[in-house]
């Protein structure tokens, strides 16, 4: 057997980050891996629920061998098999660990590997230190389709912190290699709104768009459409999610999470903060994006280059990991107030 290419977790951010890219790219390829000092840069280092559920849904879709998956591991080995096991998998985190985050393992691992799945992942919908499930369905999901990666993230049932219990259903499409992307221009995309609320009243939803409007319109950015709705959840909470996207760009969202003593108005305006961000200097991808980018792009045959406003420290170590995994070749250079990364495949 192939020696493990070993990726040392504690480079850069020292998140959880490494560990999905890692393990994604090891599935794609083939490598077998051992990630090491596992979210060394944490409070609480080492494998947390939503990272061994990840781990442990590749590793029984890729047949893998997988060694000392479990919780507050500070490595672990993983070597995939050359047969996949598809078809529809229900999995359940059991704690509000996020959903998006193994999404976005998952998604590039199974469809990059040229294969198909319908998931139905139970946990947390909208947590703190995630992108929520609306970023991944509205930004995530319609940036991916313009490089070839397809794939859906309904929630059929929101979870909050702490007791969880959100449902996401993700159908994923084949995709044998991912298109490359040029994202330097901005087209005008009015943006649109959505906020959502459980066990809490309407009037939360409400006015966290209103506050996101006004926020908004303070820099000269109109918004015209936008829905509010109670959902069904366990524990209260709520989310706000500002995006543009269309077909060829834009894909800039800023989202916000509802928490105990934090007035809806200040969620709402938080969300038009990381919106504005990426809007008023005319970049077309957001700093999140820029770095879920990486892991398609760096598997791409020839160039991509987009543009961001911000340079995050998930980014940098991401396009790290994966040139360690896949020898990409990137750059990033700051231009004004923008930052174009380039990612050769």
């Amino acid at each position: 057997m192939t020696s493990p290419v070993s990726i040392d977790g504690s480079q850069g951010e020292g998140g959880g980050q490494i560990l999905r890219t890692t393990i994604s790219l090891s599935a794609i390829t083939g490598k077998p891996v051992k990630v090491t000092n596992i979210r060394a840069k944490r409070q609480n280092p080492g494998l947390r629920p939503q990272h061994k559920a990840g781990i442990e849904i590749l590793g029984n879709l890729f047949r893998a061998s997988v060694d000392n998956l479990k919780i507050g591991a500070e490595w672990v080995t993983f070597a995939p098999s050359d047969k996949f096991e598809g078809g529809s998998v229900k999995v359940d985190i059991g704690t509000a660990g996020s959903i998006p985050m193994i999404l976005m393992a998952v998604v590039p691992a199974v469809s990059l590997s040229g294969n198909s799945l319908q998931l139905e992942i139970t946990g947390g919908t909208d947590v703190k230190a995630s992108p929520t499930s609306d970023y991944v369905k509205y930004v995530v999901a319609e940036s991916y389709r313009n490089i070839g990666i397809k794939f859906s993230a309904d929630v059929l049932k929101r979870g909050y912190y702490p007791k969880g219990g959100g449902i996401v259903y993700s159908s994923i499409e084949p995709c044998k290699v991912p298109g490359t992307m040029e994202l330097l221009t901005v087209r005008d995309v009015e943006p649109r709104i959505t906020s959502v609320c459980g066990q809490l009243p309407r009037n939360v939803a409400e006015r966290q768009i209103s506050s996101a409007i006004i926020a908004l319109e303070k820099k000269g950015v109109r918004c015209s459409n936008y829905t509010a709705s109670i959902e069904t959840s366990i524990s209260p909470g709520s989310s706000v999610l500002i995006y543009s996207a269309s077909d060829f760009g834009p894909y800039v969202g800023g989202d916000s999470i509802g928490e105990i003593g934090k007035r809806a108005e200040a969620v709402g305006a938080k969300a038009a903060e990381r919106f504005l961000e990426s809007t008023l200097v005319r970049a077309p991808v957001d700093p999140l994006l820029a770095d879920m980018l990486v892991l398609p792009l760096a598997l791409a045959k020839g160039r991509s280059k987009y543009r961001t406003a911000r340079v995050t420290e998930h980014l940098r170590t991401n396009l790290q990991v994966a040139n360690q995994l896949v020898g990409c070749k990137y750059s990033i250079e700051q231009q004004d107030k923008t930052y174009e990364v380039t990612i050769e495949g």
